[in-house]
């Protein structure tokens, strides 16, 4: 099902204009880079590369896990979904999608939605080591200048889909990051206190562990600890610098 892309404000100013600064590499390969997402944490942690971009709101619905459903295929198909919805909003764009599900003994998790379904959620993860799916997808919009090379990453760069399709118009490349998590075990009235006082309705297990969230857990194992809050940086610098853009680009010379 689609719906009408909404813009949000431009989440970082103009880059830095001061001799020795960095360069804004999106700005000399004339690419310009969209999140789509209406999610203010995506929003903040995309924030921290430094990179100028802006948010689109997909004309994408998610695709709700059902029993036997692969969460691993339907966080990265959610993900690229996303992306792609808004291609024909962003001609000459760098597009991101993100998407994340938990699973808990074969169970999917999503976002809750309601203060009732986040209490039921976190008594079901209480006590019980679950899986947090993080689906990444970034597209190259028609349009865009194509970089010098965009050739299958090197063999370090685990998680990306060496599948992805690319022609001289489109090209997408897609990343899976699982973390794994134990919630302790919790009485109901702290669970139901936890969900009064931060409201984690829209995150998959619900549970924000960047805040008060963190208090819930016995421990929080993964490659990138960016991916439990929504939006994994390690892969998708990774897939960034695929693309022709390091953020880490050197500065020019004074």
């Amino acid at each position: 099902m689609l719906f009408p892309a909404r813009r949000l404000n431009d989440s970082l100013g103009e880059p830095s204009r001061r001799a020795g600064r960095r360069r804004d590499p999106f700005q000399e390969a004339a690419l310009e880079l969209i999140l789509a997402s209406t999610s203010p944490y995506r929003r903040a942690l995309l924030a921290r590369l430094g990179l100028p971009f802006r948010s689109l709101e997909p004309r994408f619905e998610e695709t709700a896990g059902r029993p036997g459903d692969d969460p691993a295929r339907l966080v990265v198909q959610n993900a690229l979904g996303k992306a792609l919805s808004v291609v024909a909003e962003c001609p000459g764009g760098l597009i991101i999608g993100s998407d994340q599900v938990a699973e808990c003994e074969g169970e999917i998790l999503t976002k809750p939605g309601a203060p009732q379904r986040a209490v039921e959620q976190l008594m079901r993860l209480a006590g019980r080591e679950h899986r947090l799916f993080g689906g990444l997808a970034v597209v190259r919009a028609p349009g865009t200048p194509a970089p010098p090379s965009i050739s299958n990453p090197s063999p370090e760069d685990g998680g990306v889909d060496r599948s992805a399709m690319s022609n001289e118009d489109l090209a997408t490349r897609t990343a899976l990051v699982v973390s794994h998590l134990r919630i302790r075990p919790l009485a109901r009235a702290e669970a139901e206190e936890y969900v009064r006082r931060e409201s984690p309705l829209d995150c998959a297990g619900a549970y924000k562990s960047e805040g008060l969230g963190i208090a819930l857990f016995d421990h929080l194992r993964g490659d990138d600890p960016t991916a439990v809050i929504g939006l994994p940086l390690i892969a998708l610098t990774r897939l960034l610098r695929a693309f022709g853009c390091d953020p880490l680009g050197k500065a020019p010379t004074p």
